[in-house]
């Protein structure tokens, strides 16, 4: 929240920036007034209001206040005097701090005439940002609300409300708050702020509401993309009741993209994991990314994942003399597992159209142990082929509940 402080109602109200006439402009008895709708004072007010004007510009405030009090005794004051009075009032405040002062005087000016709407909305807004600043929430909400009821489009006053809520530890009423801001960002076609997304996030965690702060975390990941995000994302995903063991390689190849893989432990299970799946060239690729980080090659397993390295390329290299081999065979399988995996081998290694093809042949022949799965792995096959369209159509045909939904999700919020 950008800070509101007694400075600028002072800097408003002292300069006379709203617009209103000034003091000085004009001295005569009101009923004598020539234009009939331009505010006037009595004569016998407009020296001292002009006195005070200087009193306060030169922040002499006790012998003001003085004579703001002789003034205010004088009978049967004009509306317009009234007014004057309560700006006056208002600088007092705002330069002693004084803040019920400053609300009421607030509150007179914004029940007159003598301003325009959004002047008055400015007061609101000045006044809502000073309680907040004291941390008095309560009457900072409730000027928050007086002015989204005349102006609802003001995002930081939105921002505000939404603030002091969660500081009052009201987390469902910040929920209600900011995904009511989600909902205009969305209509305006416009990313919300990442400070809207971190409280919203953080009220749903306070409210235990694991799949609320999920779906955060995935707007985070989509219009602020740090690792830290993806990295709590895909660990809630890792942790998610009925997360299938089967999908870790693909867990793994979110947590290599997002530059979420830390540790040689990982980068090493992950190429064997590689290696299982009959998919040497990534376990290369996998490899090759951890001691590109001077991660793999180092400390006291350093020998060992050289050697990891040179039985990766060895398979790599055979696997690739071997493909055409391994396709004619995954055709004549009965199911089609053996195309999908071929398939998915071929766009490791750079043959996207002839391994989407493949893959999209053997989902067709069916008796695939996980047909979800299957699909899980063509999206990304057309991800990586840059075939997006294609990649999302894929992931609404996705539903499986073993975590292969989860990952093809998250799959098209990837930017890379």
């Amino acid at each position: 929240m950008k800070k509101i402080s007694y400075l600028f109602a002072a800097m408003m109200l002292a300069a006379l920036g709203s617009g209103i006439a000034p003091l000085t402009l004009e001295v005569a008895h009101a009923e004598e007034a020539a234009d009939k709708a331009k505010p006037a004072v009595r004569a016998e007010m407009g020296k001292p209001l002009n006195e005070i004007q200087e009193l306060l510009s030169n922040k002499q405030y006790p012998q003001a206040l003085e004579k703001i009090n002789a003034l205010n005794a004088l009978e049967n004051k004009t509306p317009y005097e009234l007014f004057a009075l309560d700006r006056l009032r208002a600088v007092l405040a705002s330069g002693t701090n004084d803040t019920p002062l400053l609300a009421q005087s607030f509150e007179n000016m914004i029940k007159t005439e003598f301003l325009k709407d959004a002047e008055k909305l400015r007061l609101m807004e000045a006044m809502a940002g000073t309680y907040f600043n004291e941390k008095k929430y309560d009457q900072a909400k409730q000027w928050a609300l007086r002015l989204l009821e005349k102006d609802n489009g003001n995002q930081q006053i939105h921002s505000l409300l939404a603030r002091a809520m969660y500081l009052q530890n009201d987390f469902a009423g910040t929920i209600k708050e900011l995904a009511l801001q989600l909902t205009q960002d969305d209509q305006a076609q416009r990313a919300p702020s990442q400070d809207t997304l971190r409280l919203l996030g953080a009220s749903y965690q306070q409210t235990k509401d694991n799949a609320g702060y999920t779906m955060i975390l995935e707007r985070m990941v989509t219009h602020y993309p740090q690792k830290d995000y993806w990295g709590d994302l895909i660990y809630r995903i890792e942790h998610k009741p009925g997360f299938s063991d089967r999908l870790r390689l693909d867990l793994y190849r979110l947590l290599l993209i997002t530059d979420n893989i830390d540790d040689a432990a990982q980068y090493v299970e992950m190429a064997e994991l590689a290696l299982l799946a009959g998919l040497p060239a990534e376990a290369k690729k996998v490899v090759d990314a951890g001691f590109s980080a001077n991660v793999l090659g180092a400390g006291k397993e350093a020998a060992k994942h050289k050697q990891l390295r040179e039985r990766v390329y060895k398979q790599a290299a055979d696997d690739a003399k071997a493909l055409d081999a391994g396709e004619a065979a995954a055709k004549s399988a009965k199911t089609g597992t053996g195309m999908v995996n071929i398939g998915y081998n071929y766009v490791i290694n750079g043959q996207f159209e002839k391994g989407i093809a493949l893959m999209e042949q053997g989902i067709a022949k069916g008796g695939l142990k996980s047909l979800d799965e299957a699909k899980l792995h063509l999206e990304m096959a057309q991800l990586q082929a840059g075939n997006r369209d294609k990649a999302v159509e894929m992931q609404k045909s996705i539903q499986g509940a073993d975590g292969s939904a989860d990952l093809a999700r998250l799959w098209l919020l990837v930017r890379k």
